[in-house]
């Protein structure tokens, strides 16, 4: 329940017309299964879901192994080489957590707080997807960030997904993470500057505008999008980005032999659905996530945390 508290805090931070809708749309759509968002179904939202298909694998035995891979987060390093990046930003290392779902994946959150601690990098993007539910309390979410956020450095971007609500901005911005709600910041490096910019959620509330989020930007300089879905691919290319992260699909997370997805909850080419792509100009990436949702369990789709290098082609 959303105090009149929470709504003058929120209305300070995002205008009066972005907080009011967020809110109202949760309220109006919460744990909605049938026909809201770019999808037309939730499985997420329907309770009976998570108790089905963990039955099914108890009963073919497969739900521990699932649960084990479910644990075993790698480090995926993405070198990208990008005709238009400032000669300063060549090397520029970003970190991109994505689908935490911090509160049911546990074990998957010890394994990233291990992993973070010697890696190096730039700046760090988190691309959404905090809670495991899509409704309902959010403390242990925040507090289970809280956690991975005390294991990260440096400079720290994130936005909101479909299982985020926009009461969690304040307590993720007292972490001192830069949540970006169709905004964006310019990083400045040896005289040169690239910007980064963020939407809010655009598959279940349908809340992002890129336009806004990129007024201001000159249409010759290099940007980044930062989105929890990939699925406004068409959106951000035609707007000039040069780079698009961002996350949401898992990979399909209960995968066939190949990585093969069983099913997306996603409208967008399969190409699209993990590692890197390429539309028009704009290169993408899409994190098949570091926890997992539903059921935490994975298959033949290893969770990752994901280190882009951004490279001037030689």
């Amino acid at each position: 329940m959303t105090t009149e508290t929470d709504l003058s805090v929120l209305e300070k931070r995002l205008g009066r017309r972005h907080a009011r809708q967020r809110i109202g749309i949760e309220q109006d759509h919460e744990a909605q299964v049938f026909g809201q968002g770019l999808n037309f179904f939730h499985i997420e939202n329907l309770a009976l879901s998570h108790v089905l298909i963990r039955a099914v694998l108890m009963a073919t035995g497969l739900y521990w192994r699932g649960l084990r891979n479910a644990a075993k987060v790698e480090i995926r390093h993405n070198p990208i080489p990008l005709p238009r990046l400032p000669p300063s930003f060549d090397g520029f290392t970003i970190l991109q957590l994505s689908d935490l779902h911090v509160d049911i994946s546990e074990a998957a959150m010890e394994r990233v707080v291990g992993l973070l601690r010697d890696l190096r990098y730039d700046i760090c993007v988190l691309t959404g997807d905090y809670r495991g539910k899509t409704y309902g309390p959010y403390e242990a979410t925040l507090a289970g960030m809280a956690r991975v956020r005390a294991a990260l450095k440096g400079p720290i971007y994130g936005v909101l997904g479909n299982h985020d609500t926009i009461c969690m901005l304040p307590g993720l911005e007292e972490m001192d993470i830069r949540m970006l709600l169709n905004e964006s910041d310019a990083i400045v490096r040896g005289g040169q500057r690239i910007h980064l910019v963020g939407i809010d959620d655009a598959h279940f509330y349908r809340m992002d505008n890129i336009e806004k989020a990129a007024a201001g930007i000159p249409n010759d300089e290099f940007s980044i999008l930062i989105s929890h879905t990939p699925e406004i691919y068409r959106q951000a290319a035609h707007a000039d980005f040069n780079l698009l992260l961002s996350g949401h699909t898992h990979g399909g997370q209960i995968c066939l032999p190949g990585g093969i997805p069983v099913t997306l909850d996603s409208v967008l080419p399969r190409l699209m659905a993990s590692g890197r792509w390429q539309h028009h100009d704009m290169i993408g990436y899409t994190s098949v996530g570091a926890g997992s949702s539903v059921v935490p369990v994975r298959f033949n789709c290893p969770p990752e945390i994901t280190l882009h290098q951004l490279h001037v082609p030689r």
